[in-house]
């Protein structure tokens, strides 16, 4: 046997046995999408796939055929995604709002290839997650100018959902208007609250009379409805084409950097993203005496978690009795994570972890929306 026949046997040989690799890889691939599925994840996992390229490509020693690796890697993982798109297809993802509000958007960046789902408010897309009808829900959790988006942070508190992710958008506003209408026509403006919130220099100025919408979208839509050159819409551009308005004047938002984090929730916690990098949710309540809150905080500072927010709500029912909220770094999982709940225990009425989350994709590169 000539050196040829004898190399192309092995690569046969080989090919074959990479087949059966490749099957067996397939399937894994499909148990990770079912994974995802179930905890509302996106498919694209940045960080993962940096480091399996930077550990597997040590795995070999010639330098000349090392970076071949790494492409046939990266080939694999792109095959992989595109078998996760097909077998995700069916994600169903709950919102609030309609075609056009931020939120929409925000779930088609996360999603792609997901089914985005309407719904009239924050507390029905949760639900839909909680009765099976989706499979996750994307909600706004704080805004950068405006703060804290407190009607979900009390389903966080009280609901059963865990959130698996976190994503920062930047939010450009502008003022959208019937064709043929100007600035010095609009006498009053529609909105989200939040939205009017973060325009409230620029409709002070204007001297507009405000009017609150369960989202920028269906503020835009009411003013496409209505056609009347005195009423504008604030929201996206993107919003403008769907409802055949005009911008009529752009970027009214006081600040440039205008940002709102919106949260995975799904049924199934993701514990597999702890670690030192991540952030997790905390929510507690403690004994009306004084001190006891000090006490609280106390026992997460000794611990060593830094805490990015802390923040209080009412409970509603006893009236002035709040609940709080902390964002911590760190990992609660760990010795030490576990040892910092366990005490927390005894200083706490109630106490939670909500899920947590790890910044990898920053969707604000996305462009504005």
């Amino acid at each position: 046997m000539d050196k040829l026949q004898s190399a192309r046997e092995r690569i046969n040989r080989i090919d074959g046995e990479l087949a059966r690799l490749f099957a067996e890889r397939m399937e894994s691939v499909k148990q990770v999408a079912e994974y995802k599925t179930e905890r509302g994840l996106p498919i694209t996992d940045k960080a993962r796939e940096e480091a399996v390229l930077a550990k597997n490509a040590s795995l070999v020693g010639d330098e000349e055929i090392r970076s071949y690796y790494v492409n046939f890697l990266k080939y694999n993982m792109e095959l992989a995604k595109q078998y996760q798109h097909r077998l995700m297809h069916g994600l169903r993802v709950g919102y609030s709002g309609v075609e056009g509000a931020f939120a929409h958007t925000a779930a088609r960046r996360i999603f792609p290839d997901g089914e985005a789902v309407p719904y009239p408010d924050f507390k029905s897309a949760y639900d839909a997650v909680v009765s099976g009808e989706c499979d996750c829900a994307v909600l706004p959790i704080e805004n950068s100018f405006a703060g804290e988006v407190g009607q979900v942070t009390d389903l966080m508190f009280g609901g059963s959902l865990y959130v698996n992710g976190v994503y920062d958008l930047r939010v450009t506003q502008n003022l959208l208007g019937v064709r043929g209408a100007s600035v010095s026509d609009v006498k009053k403006v529609i909105s989200h609250p939040q939205a009017l919130m973060q325009c409230a220099g620029y409709i002070k100025r204007h001297g507009f009379e405000e009017q609150q919408a369960a989202n920028t979208a269906v503020a835009a839509k009411e003013v496409s409805r209505l056609g009347d050159v005195h009423t504008a819409a604030i929201a996206s551009a993107e919003t403008a084409t769907l409802y055949g308005l005009e911008i009529i004047d752009h970027d009214i938002n006081e600040s440039a950097h205008n940002t709102t984090r919106f949260a995975v929730f799904s049924r199934v916690d993701n514990k597999a993203s702890s670690g030192k990098d991540s952030t997790f949710f905390l929510l507690f309540t403690v004994g009306h005496v004084a001190g006891a809150l000090a006490k609280a905080i106390n026992v997460i500072a000794k611990y060593g978690f830094n805490m990015k927010a802390l923040r209080s709500r009412p409970l509603g029912e006893p009236a002035w009795q709040y609940y709080f909220y902390v964002e911590a770094e760190g990992d609660e999982s760990s010795e030490e994570g576990q040892k910092m709940l366990s005490e927390l225990k005894e200083h706490c009425d109630s106490l939670k972890v909500v899920g947590r989350y790890r910044i990898e994709v920053d969707l604000r590169k996305g462009g504005d929306f």
